[in-house]
């Protein structure tokens, strides 16, 4: 995820469709894994696939045809501009064109999408200012907007299409060292997407978008075993992509809330 300290969006309206909807569901495996950080749910690829092509898609769709001037304005993830968000993103789904070429890793316990998220040396003062370097001179080597759109649809697609073909249990190796099922690595993927998508909408000055299928992986992936989306739902009056916004921390929390959320025992994410 970026560094710098997120400007709130306005969640009032939100990019969503029947066929997100419709696009949404689908059946969770019921086995599980052990792993060092946390319990790993062997979740049916396909869905989290389709998540993946789903909400890089989308994003693809929102970006495109923006004038140059929207990728020079500054993003909500400072200091990069828009455009150089977009590219940290490009990045971001580009990982696993590198993890799938190579052999799959010796045995060893498996690293959660929650555990990969957690605070340490990957979210330091350091490692902040290396992803703040590289995208800025991703971004810079392309030049335009445009040709940063084009860029990441290339990336996102050869991303998808590696996963699509890898069968379900591939185990990969993060560049942190996690030893990761390619399912839960995809989950951290679609939450880049979703969530860095939400801070292009502000930087863009267009509506959030998310679609039903990704806010759907974000909401397991947030939430404890035995809380559901709904529950928390009903009791704060939020939409689902409102209760996402609010605990990776994308519109501010009132004490209120914070308490509710933690009562519901909500995975507060290091994300940079």
């Amino acid at each position: 995820m970026s560094p710098g300290t997120h400007r709130p969006y306005n969640p009032d309206q939100v990019h969503s469709s029947a066929a997100d909807r419709a696009n949404a569901g689908g059946t969770r495996s019921s086995r599980h894994r052990s792993g060092r950080h946390g319990t790993v749910q062997l979740v049916a690829s396909g869905i989290v696939v389709d998540a993946f092509r789903a909400e890089a898609e989308r994003l693809s769709e929102m970006v495109s045809g923006n004038d140059e001037a929207g990728f020079t304005a500054p993003s909500p993830c400072p200091p990069w501009t828009v455009g150089e968000l977009l590219y940290h993103v490009r990045i971001a789904v580009g990982r696993v064109t590198g993890m799938l070429p190579e052999p799959e890793p010796a045995e060893g316990p498996l690293v959660s999408a929650v555990g990969y998220y957690r605070p340490g040396q990957r979210f330091s003062s350091a490692s902040n200012m290396e992803r703040i370097t590289d995208a800025r001179k991703g971004a810079t080597a392309l030049a335009t907007g445009t040709a940063i759109v084009r860029d990441f649809e290339q990336a996102w697609r050869e991303s998808w299409a590696l996963a699509r073909a890898a069968p379900q249990d591939r185990v990969v190796r993060t560049r942190h060292g996690d030893r990761m099922l390619l399912t839960e690595f995809l989950r951290t993927r679609v939450l880049e997407l979703a969530v860095h998508g939400l801070d292009l909408a502000t930087g863009l000055g267009r509506q959030p978008w998310m679609t039903a299928a990704a806010a759907s992986v974000l909401a397991g992936l947030l939430l404890p075993a035995g809380t559901t989306a709904q529950m928390l739902l009903d009791e704060t009056g939020w939409d689902q992509i409102t209760m996402i916004a609010k605990t990776t921390r994308r519109i501010p929390l009132t004490a209120a809330e914070t308490t509710l959320i933690e009562r519901h025992g909500v995975h507060w994410l290091a994300l940079g």
